[in-house]
């Protein structure tokens, strides 16, 4: 049955269709925002996954380059794996939509969205998350829907709903929010410094436009959804709950994790995993499940504890901070280094400075091949959290919070005009209980500092949790949490910030989504936090920018040339700016402009080439004086390269003041010799003189 849909969202036109394609997906629809286009499927399993104790959700976003009118470069000609953008763009379609499944839910579900066409005044990625939504929800897949998704951006102080590519690429805020009927349940944000005022402004805009398409997905679900399916459920059977408990009381589960060391916890509960699986050896049916019994147990333990006796595990008070470390330059011959620690948490961030020549290209669902100046990776090995697995490249998980620190400090990053370096900055993970993606940001803005990036302002960043009740007012939020508070919390809610504002937000949660004055408390805990970081700890690491790049660092001096010239410094095939390179041993970068940018480590060879190519590029006029080499004697005179690429001729008649009758007589190849230029010959050729060399005179 084919069904047709409209709405207005931001001034522009959504319609979704129904029912016109793919008919064997358990949901489907091709939704049409302006003239992007974007096909999204929900698909499940008949049976659940066996030998899992988590929800197998897969969500992916495809990226075709058709959509754009593009043919992928390479050998293959057809799209590889995932970009960095599609990979970001799936993880914010799954954030909210997770919790929304049933927790007891094995089954495998994939939740595809095709890009199949780009308008640059509608955004794809907003196009998906509605679709993906949309699918789902009128699919016979459980599913505790509708929720909804709206983009937030701002130019000149004004808020603009799905804001086009290049107001999202050029404005001071990159929010989406998702909400569900009742609740926000997914904040996403980039952000300029906005002040917590204006964001908590923002975030509401955004949930009651949600509220708008959220009935508009009831009604598409009322006519055209499925019954759901029912499913065989995985929760841990009550009786095996009341058994565990006479085994292992509730007090002596509370000894086990109520302690500040994450090692010691483990040892305990593994401990007491033992004594269960001795206990129910003869229970093959329990046996299977007793990993997620242990899990449910220690996570209802731990919430009464926060919730009812207001006792943390490791005994901090809600909003004490674990204890903070701070230090640079810990790395030798790096261009900048610092760590930062928080509890068991430690980052090591190393920056690395290049010429722009290394910036890197992002070719995506854009009219034109993007630059990414400033570029943050973060990586997370095993040892970090005391396991032992092989390391196979960065995951979602890795790219993402990689894209969460980069996002906080480009705010604060200088222009290219005043520092014009390609930056890279690693964060490693060096042990891990909790948001290491905000120690990474006040690593990262540490490092960058120690490198002699002038950064603007310093930023930090801080993460949130909670744990709830039965009712709306019955919560608890939590300042830095650790894993244990993660994993049985509620809610983890990342803002990062300078003092005057926030710079990035990622908040994702494990209930069906937060009250105002939920989201109200975090923003206000996280801001004295990282005012608390900031002022207490980082800045006693480093309390400014170096005023100069380190010892190993390239150095890069910028000149200004006519654009005319860019050819003359070239060089036929590139000749000229290759003997500059090879004698001076640096880089050059030439933009079409006229701006030149000369890299290296040694100043004096940084010198000459400038030196050279100011003599490339000079307006030769008589009277200017220049040194040399000869490059080539004839009957008639020799010439002179006084740069590369560029020579003149010395008239046999203008070698010396007296008369000789053969070159050779004073001039070898290869002696290096001062000239003054007397102009251009018939020729057009630049013709020098030694004999006429003013005695006080000074080369160009």
């Amino acid at each position: 049955m084919y069904k047709s849909y409209s709405m207005e969202i931001g001034g522009k036109t959504l319609t979704v269709e129904i029912g016109r394609v793919c008919a064997q997906a358990n949901g489907a629809a091709l939704l049409r925002y302006g003239e992007t286009t974007v096909l999204s499927t929900a698909t499940a399993s008949d049976k659940p996954r066996d030998g899992i104790d988590f929800f197998p959700l897969s969500v992916e976003y495809e990226e075709k380059l058709y959509a754009v009118g593009k043919i992928p470069g390479g050998f293959n000609k057809r799209e590889g794996k995932a970009s960095e953008n599609a990979v970001l763009t799936s993880r914010v379609i799954d954030r909210p939509m997770r919790p929304l499944f049933p927790k007891d839910y094995r089954n495998d579900v994939t939740l595809n969205n095709m890009v199949m066409s780009v308008d640059p005044q509608c955004r794809p990625e907003i196009t998906a998350m509605l679709g993906a939504a949309i699918s789902t929800c009128i699919s016979d897949i459980p599913f505790s829907g509708p929720c909804a998704m709206t983009q937030i951006g701002m130019v000149d102080g004004a808020f603009i709903v799905n804001p086009s590519q290049q107001e999202w690429d050029e404005g001071d805020l990159q929010l989406t929010v998702a909400s569900t009927e009742q609740k926000v349940i997914m904040i996403e944000a980039g952000a300029n410094e906005i002040p917590e005022a204006k964001m908590l402004e923002a975030i509401y805009m955004a949930h009651d436009i949600n509220q708008t398409i959220n009935a508009f997905i009831n009604t598409i679900t009322a006519e055209t959804g499925k019954p759901k399916h029912t499913y065989t459920s995985c929760a841990v059977p009550e009786e095996m709950f009341a058994a565990i408990r006479d085994i292992v009381t509730p007090a002596e589960m509370e000894e086990a994790v109520f302690t500040d060391q994450k090692q010691v916890r483990e040892e305990n509960i593994r401990k007491i995993t033992q004594k269960l699986e001795e206990a129910f050896a003869d229970q093959e049916e329990w046996l299977e499940v007793l990993g997620e019994a242990v899990y449910q147990y220690q996570k209802k333990t731990v919430r009464k504890m926060i919730l009812q006796d207001h006792k943390r595990p490791d005994g901090r008070a809600m909003d004490q901070i674990r204890p903070l470390a701070a230090e640079v330059d810990l790395i030798p011959r790096v261009h900048g280094s610092a760590m930062f620690t928080r509890g068991q948490t430690q980052i090591c961030d190393i920056v690395t400075l290049a010429p722009l020549s290394e910036v890197q290209r992002v070719d995506g669902l854009d009219e034109n091949i993007q630059t990414k100046r400033y570029m943050h990776h973060y990586n997370f090995p095993s040892y970090s959290v005391g396991e032992t697995k092989p390391s196979r490249g960065p995951g979602r998980r890795e790219i993402g919070h990689g894209a969460l620190a980069e996002k906080a400090l480009v705010p604060v990053l200088p222009s290219v005009e005043e520092f014009p370096y390609a930056i890279r900055a690693v964060s490693e993970t060096f042990e891990s209980n909790g948001s290491t993606s905000m120690a990474s940001t006040c690593a990262s803005c540490l490092s960058l500092m120690a490198a002699g990036v002038p950064v603007k302002k310093m930023v930090a960043g801080i993460s949130c949790g909670l744990v709830t009740g039965e009712s709306d007012d019955d919560y608890i939020v939590l300042t830095d949490i650790q894993g244990l508070e993660d994993f049985f919390g509620d809610m983890d809610f990342k803002v990062t910030g300078t003092h005057d504002g926030i710079t990035a937000i990622q908040m994702d949660i494990k209930i069906h989504g937060l009250t105002r004055p939920i989201v109200e408390e975090a923003i206000a805990r996280t801001r004295q936090a990282r005012l608390y970081i900031m002022d207490e700890v980082m800045s006693k690491a480093i309390a400014e920018p170096r005023k100069e790049v380190g010892l190993y660092a390239p150095k890069i001096v910028q000149i200004q040339i006519d654009p005319l010239k860019i050819g003359d410094v070239v060089g036929q095939r590139g000749r000229t700016i290759n003997e500059i390179i090879e004698r001076t041993g640096v880089k050059i970068d030439i933009t079409d402009d006229g701006s030149v940018s000369v890299c290296g480590t040694d100043r004096a060879m940084m010198d000459k080439a400038v030196e050279m190519i100011g003599i490339i590029t000079a307006n030769f006029e008589a009277g200017q004086i220049f040194k040399g080499k000869v490059v080539s004697i004839k009957e008639f005179g020799a010439f002179v390269e006084f740069a590369p690429g560029k020579e003149g001729m010395v008239h046999i008649s203008k070698i010396t003041k007296g008369r000789i009758n053969r070159v050779e007589d004073v001039l070898t190849l290869g002696d290096e010799v001062t000239v003054v230029c007397l102009g251009k010959d018939k020729m057009g050729r630049l013709s020098f003189s030694m004999k006429d060399v003013p005695k006080s005179g000074k080369s160009v």
